[in-house]
């Protein structure tokens, strides 16, 4: 039995809001409490670390993921600070790259430059030449490509691409067959160096949405087979319709995750219900599915006792799906529906008027607070595509939470930086404070709330008995806060009985990771805390 002393530090459990020393015994928290009683557990301790007045906490989970778009996203061209075609195409012909070998680049988005005018494929030819070349937009539903890389694509997408840009069905087509073409060197350095960054983040479980549209089978299998306790742990979807076979096959936690009903705000393909703004783009967006399709697939789904999950944006996606689970429980019944967990990514544009019947069906809202902090505010993207008072209704947590439907928070990265704190501080300070959290149930949505999405009840709290998954942190101050700064109220009296989290401001500082934990094995470290695996 291996037996590690945490002492000097602060704890954050519900238990003892007051706690400052923690003993791991084989992986599991078999003790929390305080200073002096911390004396009567040294006998047979293993290992004692001095904290120095660090935080630990539970570890935090990534919601929804792409793990290897991320190592792309870590490892190529990044784009996210191009303010034009021009200097795209400028970092695109300073790369140096062999022409066997697919180059990668993520993060552009055309809203943020001047003309908003993409490179045309002779641009994107002249600069990349012979090197074949897949470039992503942020939200990862649209991308630009070259002739070299056309030639390894189906005539349907090389038709789709004649501009050098995919979008819809063509970009997700490409991308499941680009996935395929990674050799298996690059994919595990691409999966490895996305890992280590969760890590180093204080995440300790990476779920990952894979799908036929979104990767590809190749790249899941690999996701599914890699076991290293070293590393996050993962749990990993597979969306797609008709795929609850395929998915157990993986020992996927459910056939579902980026299942696609629509697209995305950004490449104004997520399915509304009003048209997109003036001025923005034509139409309402795609629609992939309907409501007999989402029904057969919660029954389906909810017959092999695994979860069903969709990628819902728009409002009238979310409102077909919503729909197609409903149909699902007249058919077997709501608590079928709900004792499977069904989820729903994203969730961004969702009515006010479908909130109870999500809570009625037990369904997880998986999304990303990010989302609002980067496309929430005055003229950013939300009000460029949908106007003032559709933007001002997106991402309505407060309401969700309110109403009793669980969250799981994420990063969805690449599309946005793996950075839990600034997560939860996004989650508090909402453009709209309306629909702003106290940080206490933000980061509950971040850490508890994303092993409950995944059917882990036992996770994601520190506690006698608990698994040793955690994070220690180093953070300039504690409080117990509340949604809107402008009306916050924090305390540092442990006599309020709320165990405390660090001060988040909407653009200061966050905590730095010290040590990340899974089942009380180190997984990172920055040596100033833990140097070896405990």
């Amino acid at each position: 039995m291996t037996r590690t002393l945490l002492t000097n530090g602060y704890i954050h459990t519900p238990g003892d809001p007051g706690a400052t020393a923690m003993l791991i015994e084989d992986g599991r928290i078999s003790w929390i409490g305080h200073e002096g009683a911390a004396l009567a557990h040294k006998d047979g301790v293993d290992t004692e670390v001095d904290l120095h007045g660090a935080l630990v906490t539970p570890a935090f989970v990534d919601g929804h993921c792409h793990v290897t778009a991320t190592g792309i996203g870590l490892t190529g061209l990044d784009l996210s600070k191009c303010h034009g075609r021009g200097e795209l195409l400028a970092a695109l012909q300073a790369r140096s790259w062999p022409s066997d070998l697919i180059l990668f680049g993520h993060g552009w988005e055309e809203t943020h430059w001047s003309d908003q005018q993409l490179p045309s494929l002779s641009e994107l030819d002249a600069a990349a030449g012979d090197v074949p070349v897949f470039l992503t937009r942020v939200d990862l539903h649209s991308s630009l490509v070259n002739s070299a890389m056309l030639a390894r694509l189906p005539q349907e997408v090389t038709a789709a691409g004649a501009a050098g840009h995919l979008d819809g069905h063509a970009h997700h087509m490409a991308r499941g067959l680009i996935y395929d073409l990674i050799g298996p060197e690059q994919r595990e350095l691409l999966v490895r160096r996305a890992l280590h960054e969760w890590a180093a983040q204080g995440v300790a479980l990476v779920t990952e949405m894979a799908g036929p549209e979104i990767s590809s089978w190749q790249d899941a299998r690999y996701l599914a087979d890699l076991d290293d306790p070293g590393l996050p742990e993962l749990a990993l979807y597979w969306g797609e319709i008709h795929g609850v076979a395929r998915a157990q096959q993986l020992g996927a936690v459910g056939a579902g995750g980026d299942l696609f009903a629509d697209g995305s705000i950004g490449s104004a393909t997520a399915s509304l219900c009003q048209p997109y703004a003036e001025g923005s783009q034509p139409g309402t967006g795609n629609a992939y599915l309907d409501t007999e399709t989402v029904a057969a697939h919660v029954e389906a789904c909810t017959r092999a006792g695994i979860q069903a999950g969709f990628h819902a944006i728009g409002d009238a996606a979310i409102e077909q799906v919503v729909a197609g689970l409903a149909a699902a429980a007249d058919v077997l019944g709501v608590s079928a529906v709900r004792r499977a967990r069904h989820r729903i990514e994203h969730l961004e544009m969702v009515s006010a008027d479908l909130v109870p019947d999500l809570a009625h069906l037990g369904v997880t809202a998986s999304m990303q607070p990010a989302f609002d902090e980067l496309w929430g505010g005055t003229g950013e993207l939300y009000e460029q595509r949908l106007g003032r008072q559709r933007a001002a209704t997106m991402n309505p947590f407060a309401a969700l939470a309110g109403a009793g439907v669980p969250l799981a928070f994420g990063s969805d990265s690449p599309v946005t930086a793996i950075d839990p704190w600034g997560g939860v501080a996004a989650a508090v300070h909402h453009h709209n404070p309306a629909s702003g959290l106290a940080a206490r149930a933000a980061f509950n949505a971040h850490t508890r709330g994303g092993w409950r999405a995944v059917g882990r009840d036992d996770a994601g709290v520190l506690a006698a008995g608990a698994p040793a998954t955690l994070a220690i942190w180093d953070c300039e101050a504690l409080a117990v806060q509340e949604a809107d700064e402008r009306v916050s109220r924090w305390s540092t009296d442990p006599r309020s009985g709320t165990p405390m989290l660090p001060l988040l401001t909407a653009q200061g500082s966050r905590p730095t990771c010290l040590a990340t934990l899974r089942h009380g094995r180190t997984i990172y470290t920055d040596g100033r805390i833990l140097e070896t695996s405990v």
